[in-house]
């Protein structure tokens, strides 16, 4: 099944979500279709808040970057499943990367990020790991990790970019986009 992607403006954007448990009901559908409807976005990580639900869950897969992309080889073989994940740390000097995201449509700015991270999660077997990653794929969690905390890349930009972008934040919580894929946006009616 594929979900809409919920946008800017969506109140379970802005919560911290819960963690769960081995006896979430649905758990392995929910996550094939969380890559069902991230594929359909042509995203490469989704948050279960990104879809509505304020759980502590991300699907990722890397391998879906475009092949003349530099960052191919990096992310050849970057999919998984994390479930509860934690940062324990991000060490480093801080870089900038460029960012998009599948709840803010069309919109890509500049984000300062630290290069190392180091990640304590389970897997979809809720087998715990505790697992440093660097560069582009620390840079790649780190996003998704702000969506399980309540945060959204635009927070992490200067507050001249954001004021710059509120006309264009503000319409896309009213739904005036034009994502390839479909959206929810508050005051919605919840679609069955």
């Amino acid at each position: 099944m594929i979900y809409p992607i919920y946008v800017y403006g969506m109140p379970v954007l802005r919560k911290v979500a819960q963690d769960i448990d081995e006896d979430y009901e649905g758990l392995d559908e929910l996550i094939d279709d969380m890559y069902e409807t991230m594929y359909q976005a042509d995203g490469i990580g989704l948050a279960a808040p990104q879809i509505g639900k304020s759980i502590r869950l991300i699907v990722i897969d890397g391998t879906r970057v475009e092949e003349d992309d530099e960052e191919r080889s990096e992310l050849q073989d970057f999919k998984m499943i994390l479930i509860n994940p934690r940062i324990v740390s991000e060490e480093g000097e801080v870089w900038e990367f460029n960012e998009g995201c599948l709840s803010i449509p069309n919109v890509r700015e500049d984000v300062k990020r630290r290069p190392n991270l180091r990640l304590e999660y389970l897997d979809e077997n809720f087998k715990p790991h505790d697992e440093v990653f660097t560069g582009v794929k620390a840079r790649i969690l780190q996003h998704e990790m702000d969506h399980v905390n309540g945060i959204l890349f635009t927070d992490r930009i200067s507050p001249i970019r954001k004021r710059l972008l509120n006309t264009r934040l503000k319409a896309i919580s009213k739904g005036n986009t034009d994502a390839k894929y479909k959206i929810r946006f508050p005051k919605q009616k919840a679609v069955p």
